[in-house]
């Protein structure tokens, strides 16, 4: 992997800054050119981001492309139909004096961007937020993680090819290159990973007032209620979402909570499902991805060997192939080792409460997640949940699936990140929403808005504040609105116009 040395970064930022000065990524059209190179170069190129996506993780082709190359597809499709909407000016509710003024909200770039991408899931954490910096006319720089190092040199190879070199960069190679980035003033910076590296992204984007959007972690809960006690296809539905890309995902449901008699019927399901998913001999099978490293490995056998919980179902690794077994642990309790950092492996502890109400007030015990799982067949536990903690999404009866809404904005709230994207979300992540009024020169508004100059009088304050007293108006876009303007504008036009006459005839 290449090592972009500090010089090398600064003359890339000041490149990039003097094009975005020149304005050329402000055009639509220019837009909607480098978004279908992403696309293009996604289409073009997927066999060998499956390629990079196994080297590095031994990830199976049919994740790589079910949650990378085809999501990133739909992401670049989505922002490609609704572009031309997305960039249109909002307009806006106006009081009865500025009724023939134009009151907007223009959404403009920030300028030069950088988006620091993570190793679980390398192409949309880089790509996905690329495409919304790209629709909303900003230049960028990516830094994808060195942890998964074929993932980002492939990403540096072909990026080029297929967008404007000028405006849009790749700079890979390790820490330290991401600490001479942060030293550099940038208008936006988006952050995908761990809490403590989003701790020091923040505390350097304060120093320039740069704003941020962090995309962390946490532990994500899931509970499970009594009413599904029977429901096996709940089961193997989260067992899916946590054991995907060998639990490394960011919502990967973290940890049970459910009643002893929930917890056995789970425990007996899952040994069908999991044998199921991935057969007789687990570590023979080509549908589990393997851990990034030696690092994360070592640190997820200590968390397993530390803890005091039952292991049921799992277990067994071997660190020359990274491999960890899908483990799930009963009886752990809520100090245990393997409740205090967010695990991002396939290791599900199982901790038992009796009621809803208990797992709530475990749940509001720890930082506040960023999704939120719960399974019933009652709408009041659902809602009850959903009412009484706080998460940054919550999905019920089904895990992950939830991402796949890009309607719906994802991010994190206090320690697991702020911040959102998806969809327009994501376009307005990277966009400036400047308010915007620009005023008229009608005979009839500029008599009645007058009464603001000296002499202040106490009729004249009356007068103008009968005016500007905020009433329940129509919507600035309603056609009542417009016809209201229309029949206005055509009063002023004739009061004016007798008065013309009258005075003529004087």
């Amino acid at each position: 992997m290449n090592q972009t040395s500090p010089e090398k970064i600064s003359e890339t930022i000041e490149h990039l800054r003097r094009v975005f000065r020149s304005g050329r990524t402000k055009n639509v059209n220019y837009r909607r050119k480098q978004l279908e190179g992403i696309k293009r170069m996604v289409e073009e190129n997927e066999s060998l981001f499956v390629e990079s996506l196994h080297k590095d993780l031994k990830k199976p082709k049919f994740e790589a492309i079910m949650i990378e190359t085809d999501y990133i597809l739909n992401n670049v499709r989505e922002m490609l139909y609704n572009l031309n909407s997305y960039v249109k000016p909002t307009k806006v509710a106006k009081d009865l004096v500025l009724a023939f003024d134009d009151a907007f909200i223009q959404p403009e770039p920030y300028g030069l961007v950088l988006i620091i991408g993570t190793w679980n899931y390398p192409l949309i954490v880089c790509l996905s937020p690329l495409i919304g910096a790209i629709a909303a006319g900003n230049v960028a720089i990516v830094k994808p993680s060195e942890i998964a190092p074929n993932a980002a040199d492939l990403f540096e190879k072909l990026l080029p090819q297929y967008v404007d070199k000028d405006c849009y960069r790749v700079i890979n190679g390790d820490a330290t290159v991401n600490q001479h980035l942060l030293k550099e003033k940038f208008d936006y910076i988006f952050f995908t990973g761990s809490q403590p590296i989003g701790r020091k992204v923040y505390a350097s984007a304060v120093d320039n007032f740069t704003p941020v959007t962090l995309e962390l972690g946490g532990k994500s809960p899931v509970y499970i209620d009594d009413s599904v006690i029977d429901q096996d296809f709940c089961y193997k539905r989260l067992l899916w979402a946590k054991f995907i890309n060998a639990g490394q995902t960011c919502v990967a449901p973290d940890y049970v909570l459910c009643s002893d008699k929930v917890a056995q019927r789970f425990i007996r399901s899952a040994k069908l499902i999991l044998k199921q998913f991935y057969g007789n001999d687990v570590q023979k099978s080509k549908d589990l991805t393997r851990i990034i490293n030696d690092n994360h490995f070592n640190r997820l056998v200590n968390l397993l060997e530390s803890s005091s919980g039952e292991i049921v179902i799992g277990g067994s690794s071997d660190k020359n192939d990274r491999f960890i077994e899908p483990t799930i642990l009963l009886n752990c309790s809520i100090d245990d080792p393997l409740m205090k950092e967010e695990i991002f492996g396939p290791i599900l502890p199982i901790v038992i409460v009796s009621n809803v109400d208990e797992a709530i007030q475990l749940i509001n015990r720890k930082s506040k997640p960023l999704t939120l799982y719960v399974f019933s067949q009652n709408q009041s536990v659902i809602d009850k949940i959903s009412l009484e903690t706080s998460s940054g999404s919550i999905c019920a009866n089904d895990a992950l699936i939830h991402l796949s809404v890009d309607a719906l904005p994802f991010g994190g709230v206090g320690d697991s990140g702020f911040g959102v994207y998806h969809g327009k979300s994501t376009f307005d992540t990277f966009s400036h929403y400047k308010s915007v009024l620009i005023r008229g020169y009608n005979p009839l508004l500029e008599w009645v808005s007058s009464k603001r100059y000296p002499p202040y009088t106490e009729s004249n304050l009356k007068r103008l504040l009968r005016v500007i007293k905020k009433r329940h108006l129509m919507p600035a876009d309603s056609d009542w609105t417009v016809l209201f303007i229309f029949l206005l504008g055509a009063l002023s036009f004739y009061f004016l116009n007798n008065l013309t006459q009258y005075l003529a005839a004087k």
